[in-house]
């Protein structure tokens, strides 16, 4: 009989503690991995806090990525076997010994990266690709703007764009995090708390503005973007931090010529996300692989610690992404 595995819950009062439960065997298209390290991502503490319920058919678990080791695979499973090391973004259930995972979303764990590291790649890198190279259709030699750029996210956006051969610039809250932006090969970036972005890349750019700009911000960032983009230039959203509403001048997107995207990864479907991994596995697993790129970890914590990982989190400290290792004490 197989043991419970292990798992976060949420309680009433959105506290986080282990409980146990069966996650059962996996069914067709699905294959179940043995966890050992989770990404600790911002839906994650906004589904604690019921603000970002799962979508149907979902589990009720946190967690949205992993890494660890194919167990079982159910009907119709190719490709995958028990042994094999993957690394998968979730459709929940992350934060637990063992998931269940729609193998199309499973990629092997590239080059020699730990399971912590290789922890911290789906969510980040699914949604990089699929809205700043998909949506946004960066092209070598353009200019990329990343807002947040010492988050998971924004890590990934500088190191992925900086190889795809665009010229990356980045804001972010602090000299230090600005830094940190700038040794992952932002040419510049700006401390938001100090400077006008907007005033600083048209400086910086000779008035030509940004080709492709990844916002996690909103708020009356959405006005300044539109003020900062290029000719033509193309914005994906994908949060709204700094607020859901904003008033907005429509003018530039119009005189710009400008193409404004905003997407949420978790809803898509599981076509859709299997189209993104494919990508991913063709494009950007062999540089991941060669040891061109690498994900940034900013601190790992042991299963029975994440609450403190949820508010390292909370406190935007953080510089890259934090995981959960589900084998430390």
């Amino acid at each position: 009989m197989t043991a419970p595995a292990r798992y976060i819950a949420v309680d009433d009062n959105h506290g986080l503690h282990i409980e146990h439960h069966n996650p059962g065997q996996p069914g067709p298209g699905e294959v179940l991995i043995a966890v050992n390290a989770a990404g600790i991502n911002r839906p994650d503490l906004m589904q604690r806090y019921g603000l970002y319920p799962p979508p149907a058919g979902a589990s009720p678990i946190l967690g949205l990525e992993v890494a660890g080791t194919v167990i079982a695979t159910g009907d119709g499973v190719s490709g995958w076997k028990p042994g094999d090391r993957v690394c998968a973004l979730c459709n929940g259930g992350g934060y637990s010994d063992r998931v269940l995972v729609p193998a199309s979303q499973c990629l092997p764990i590239p080059g020699a990266l730990s399971d912590v590291e290789a922890a911290a790649l789906p969510e980040t890198y699914f949604t990089v690709w699929y809205n700043v190279f998909e949506r946004g259709a960066l092209r070598p030699g353009e200019r990329f703007l990343v807002h947040g750029g010492s988050s998971g996210i924004g890590t990934t956006a500088i190191t992925l764009a900086g190889a795809m051969g665009a010229t990356v610039y980045a804001t972010a809250g602090n000299a230090d995090k600005c830094a940190a932006c700038e040794s992952l090969g932002a040419s510049r970036a700006i401390n938001y708390n100090e400077e006008d972005f907007v005033e600083v890349l048209k400086k910086d750019t000779e008035g030509q503005g940004i080709d492709v700009i990844l916002d996690m911000v909103g708020g009356d960032y959405v006005q300044r973007n539109f003020e900062v983009a290029a000719i033509e230039g193309r914005i994906a959203s994908i949060a709204f931090q700094g607020g859901f509403r904003s008033e907005v001048n429509f003018l530039p997107l119009l005189m710009k010529r400008l193409v404004l995207s905003a997407s949420t990864l978790r809803a898509q479907s599981s076509e859709q996300k299997a189209a993104i991994a494919n990508a991913l596995r063709e494009r950007v697993w062999p540089l991941l692989g060669r040891g061109e790129l690498k994900p940034v970890i900013d601190s790992v914590y042991p299963f029975a610690a994440v609450a403190e990982a949820h508010q390292r989190m909370e406190s935007g400290a953080h510089i890259g992404k934090i995981v959960l290792d589900l084998n430390a004490d």
